[in-house]
C-alpha cells in the first residue's frame, strides 16, 4: 500500500502528502508491505529510551548480583550478608536480566541467522545464551563449578549501555537535521489582496504571496517580488556572509531575514523545497554504507565464525591435551564467547560516519553517497567546469584602461544606468562596487545594437564597441590598441567611452571569476591535486581564466555532450577524477567521474548525478571535501584496527593460548577490557568533531 512517511520519524505515516508534525520535514511517498519485517535492522523497533531504560534497570539488578557473587567476594576480599536463600539471589536476578535485558539481543541474533548474515547480534546472543545455560546448570546442581551469573549480568548491562550510547550518538549526529527542521517557522503571513492572514506553513501553496518581516525566518522557497534586505543562509550553505536580496532574487525556506521587509512569491513547497532536499540528502547519506562500513560488517560476520571455531578449538584442545575438568573447559569456552562479542567493532564505523556526515552538512557539504566522501581522499585530478563554478556566470568589468579610471567609469555608468543589457549592467555594477556617485547627464539616446550616447557638461560622449568607433572614424592610440588585442586573445568583450575626437576609457568585460576560486585552486594544488579547467567557451577565454587562477591544464570549446569524454581521457592513465559542475549540463561528466560534485545547490538540491553536493556556490568546498575524507577515513581505520585487534588478541588469551606461561584471561577481565575497547572507539570517533576542515 502507498503511504507518506517521514524519513526522520518512520513511525509517522499518513495516507496523504503533508509534513511531519515532529520535524516539519516533507513526508515521502513509499510503498509499504503489510507483511514486511524489519528484523534485518539490528535496531528495528528499538529506541534510545528503550535501551536507556533497560540499561538502568539491568544495572540496578546487576549490582546485587555482583555483591552476592562468590567470585567478586574473593577478588575484593569481602563477605556478603548471608540469609536463607541468599545463595540464589545472583541466579534469580541473572534470569531476570537475561530475559529483560538480553531478549533484544536474542531477537537480533535470530534475525541475523534467519537472513544468513551472522554478525554482532549473533555473537552477543551466543555468548549470553551459553553463559545462561551453563550458569543455570551449575545452580541446579547438574554440573560442578562457579556460576557465571555476574559475567552474564555485566555483559548484558555493558551491551545495553553500548547500544544506548551508539543510538544516542548517531541520533545526536543527526541533530543537525532536526536543527534544520526547526528553521522553518510554524506560521507564515499570507498576503491576500493587500491584507495579512496568519496561516500554518503547511497550508502554503505555490504562487502564494507571503510577507517576511525583519529578523524572521523565511517560511518557504520563493522569489522576491518587493523589498530589499540581506539574508543569513549560513545554516544551509555554510557561508557566513549575509546575501543581498532584491526583486527577482530567490530565497530559501528556513533562512533568516535581515533588517528589511520582503514580499515573496512561493515557488517551492514540501519535498520540493531546498531545505527538505538538503535534509533528505543528509539522511540518505547517514543511512547509506561506505566501503569501510561494509568491511566492518564483513569483519563482524567472519568474527562470528572465528569465535565459534575458537570455542571448538578451546574445547577440543583442553579436552585432548590437558587433564582439566569438564567444568574448567566449559568455563574457557564461555570466556571465549563472551570476549568475542564485537561491540566495539559495531560501533567503530557508524559513529564516525554519522559525525562526519553531520560535520559536512554544517559546512555546506551534502554527502549523498558515503562512498563518494570516502573516495575523495584518493582523487588525483579535480576538473572544474568554468561557467557558474569557478566564474559567476555573469558579465563583469575585469579591467579598465584610462588615464582617470574613476572619472570615466562614473560617466560611462551614468550613460548606461537605465539599460538592461548585460554589458551595460556590468559597467554600472563596477561603479556601484566602488561606491561612485554618478554625474547627471542629458540628451541620452540609445543606439540600437551599437551602444548609447549622452551629453555631459555640454559635451557629447559615446559608449559602444568597435563598430561604433568605426562609425565615428575614431583611431585607437597604442594603449587602447593593445587593450583591444588583449581582449581578442582572451575572448573578452571591449567597450569604449569616447567623445568626437578620442577614446577616454576602455572597459574589458567577461564572465567574472569568483573571488573564492583563487583560494580553492591554490588549496587543491597545495594538497598535490591536479586542477584542470573545462569549458565550452573559446580557447582565449579558457586560457585567460586558467592563467588568472594558476591552472596549467584546460580544455576549451567542449560541448556539454562531450564533457564526459574529457573525464574519460583523464582517467585513461589511471587517475581518479573529481568533476565539479552545476549538475545540469555537466550531468554526463559528473556521472563518468570517479566522484561527481555538484556546486551551487542552494536552490536545486535534487541533483542525482553527483555523489556530493555543495550547498553554496563556493568552490573552496572541494578542498574541504578532500580534507574531511582523509580525516574520516583515518578515524575509521583507527577504530577498525582497534576493535578487530582487540577481539583477535583477547580471544586466544581467553582460550588459553598463553596457559603455558601461566596466564589465562578470565571472563571478568575480558568483560572489563571489552568495555574499555568500546569507550576508546567512541572517544576516538568524537575527536572528529574537533577537526578543522
Amino acid at each position: 500500500m502507498i503511504k507518506y512517511v517521514c524519513p526522520m520519524h518512520p513511525e509517522v505515516q499518513k495516507d496523504e502528502r503533508g509534513t511531519c508534525p515532529e520535524c516539519h520535514m516533507a513526508l515521502e511517498k513509499k510503498t509499504i508491505d503489510a507483511n514486511d519485517s524489519h528484523d534485518h535492522d539490528k535496531h528495528a523497533g528499538h529506541s534510545i529510551n528503550m535501551f536507556r531504560n533497560k540499561f538502568w534497570l539491568s544495572l540496578a539488578l546487576t549490582l546485587p548480583v555482583l555483591y552476592f557473587s562468590p567470585t567478586i567476594q574473593d577478588l575484593l576480599n569481602f563477605t556478603s550478608i548471608s540469609f536463607t536463600g541468599s545463595q540464589y539471589i545472583s541466579a534469580i536476578l541473572g534470569v531476570i536480566i537475561f530475559f529483560y535485558g538480553g531478549l533484544v539481543f536474542l531477537r537480533g541474533g535470530k534475525a541475523e541467522i534467519a537472513n544468513r548474515q551472522p554478525g554482532m547480534m549473533t555473537l552477543i546472543s551466543l555468548a549470553i545464551s551459553v553463559a545462561f545455560v551453563y550458569s543455570s546448570m551449575i545452580t541446579l546442581g547438574l554440573v560442578d563449578g562457579m556460576g557465571f551469573w555476574w559475567e552474564l549480568a555485566t555483559l548484558i548491562t555493558i551491551m545495553l549501555l553500548g547500544h544506548w550510547l551508539e543510538m544516542a550518538s548517531i541520533s545526536n549526529a543527526q541533530g543537525a537535521l532536526k536543527e534544520l527542521a526547526k528553521l522553518l517557522p510554524d506560521e507564515a503571513e499570507l498576503l491576500i489582496n493587500g491584507k495579512i492572514k496568519t496561516v500554518a506553513v503547511s497550508e502554503l501553496k505555490i504562487g502564494d504571496m507571503v510577507l517576511i518581516r525583519p529578523g524572521t525566518n523565511v517560511p518557504a522557497d520563493g522569489e522576491v517580488v518587493k523589498g530589499t534586505t540581506k539574508v543569513n543562509e549560513s545554516m544551509l550553505t555554510g557561508e557566513s556572509k549575509a546575501v543581498d536580496k532584491t526583486k527577482g532574487a530567490l530565497v530559501i525556506g528556513g533562512t533568516i531575514n535581515g533588517s528589511g521587509s520582503l514580499e515573496v512569491k512561493v515557488t517551492k513547497i514540501g519535498e520540493d523545497s531546498a531545505l527538505s532536499g538538503i535534509m533528505k540528502l543528509v539522511a540518505d547519506a547517514q543511512a547509506s554504507k561506505s566501503r569501510t562500513q561494509l568491511l566492518a560488517d564483513t569483519a563482524a560476520k567472519y568474527l562470528f565464525y572465528f569465535a565459534v571455531l575458537a570455542a571448538l578449538i578451546t574445547a577440543i584442545g583442553w579436552g585432548v591435551f590437558s587433564d582439566q575438568s569438564a567444568n574448567y573447559i566449559l568455563e574457557r569456552v564461555v570466556a571465549v564467547l563472551i570476549i568475542a562479542c564485537p561491540h566495539a567493532l559495531g560501533l567503530a564505523i557508524p559513529l564516525v560516519t554519522a559525525i562526519s556526515t553531520t560535520k559536512a552538512a554544517k559546512s555546506g557539504l551534502l554527502i549523498r553517497q558515503r562512498m563518494a566522501l570516502e573516495a575523495a581522499r584518493k582523487i588525483d585530478v579535480v576538473l572544474f567546469d568554468k561557467t557558474g563554478t569557478l566564474t559567476k556566470g555573469e558579465q563583469g568589468v575585469v579591467n579598465i584602461i584610462s588615464d582617470d579610471v574613476s572619472k570615466y567609469l562614473k560617466l560611462a555608468a551614468s550613460i548606461e544606468h537605465d539599460s538592461e543589457h548585460p554589458i551595460a549592467r556590468a559597467i554600472v555594477d563596477a561603479a556601484e562596487k566602488k561606491k561612485l556617485s554618478l554625474p547627471k547627464i542629458s540628451k541620452f539616446s540609445a543606439l540600437e545594437g551599437r551602444g548609447a550616447k549622452a551629453e555631459f557638461n555640454t559635451k557629447e560622449y559615446f559608449v559602444g564597441g568597435p563598430r561604433l568607433l568605426q562609425e565615428h572614424s575614431i583611431t585607437l592610440s597604442d594603449k587602447f590598441n593593445r587593450a583591444s588585442q588583449d581582449a581578442d586573445s582572451n575572448g573578452q568583450t571591449i567597450v569604449y567611452l569616447f567623445d568626437n575626437s578620442e577614446v577616454k576609457a576602455a572597459f574589458l568585460i567577461t564572465d567574472v571569476i569568483r573571488a573564492e576560486s583563487f583560494e580553492a585552486v591554490a588549496k587543491l594544488q597545495a594538497s598535490d591535486k591536479r586542477v584542470a579547467l573545462l569549458t565550452g567557451d573559446s580557447d582565449g577565454v579558457a586560457k585567460w581564466v586558467a592563467k588568472e587562477l594558476g591552472i596549467d591544464e584546460y580544455y576549451a570549446e567542449v560541448l556539454p555532450q562531450n564533457k564526459s569524454e574529457v573525464v574519460l581521457k583523464l582517467q585513461k592513465d589511471g587517475s581518479k577524477v573529481a568533476m565539479v559542475g552545476d549538475g545540469v549540463n555537466d550531468a554526463p561528466a559528473l556521472t563518468q567521474a570517479d566522484i561527481g560534485i555538484a556546486i551551487g545547490a542552494g536552490t536545486d538540491v535534487a541533483i542525482e548525478s553527483a555523489g556530493i553536493v555543495l550547498a553554496s556556490s563556493d568552490p573552496r568546498g572541494v578542498s574541504k571535501i578532500v580534507t574531511l575524507s582523509r580525516k574520516t577515513y583515518a578515524k575509521m581505520v583507527q577504530n577498525l584496527v582497534w576493535a578487530t585487534g582487540y577481539n583477535l588478541i583477547a580471544v586466544p588469551m581467553a582460550a588459553g593460548a598463553f596457559a603455558s606461561i601461566g596466564f589465562v584471561l578470565s571472563p571478568a577481565v575480558g568483560a572489563a577490557l571489552m568495555s574499555l575497547s568500546t569507550i576508546i572507539v567512541a572517544f576516538n570517533a568524537q575527536l572528529l568533531r574537533r577537526v578543522d576542515i
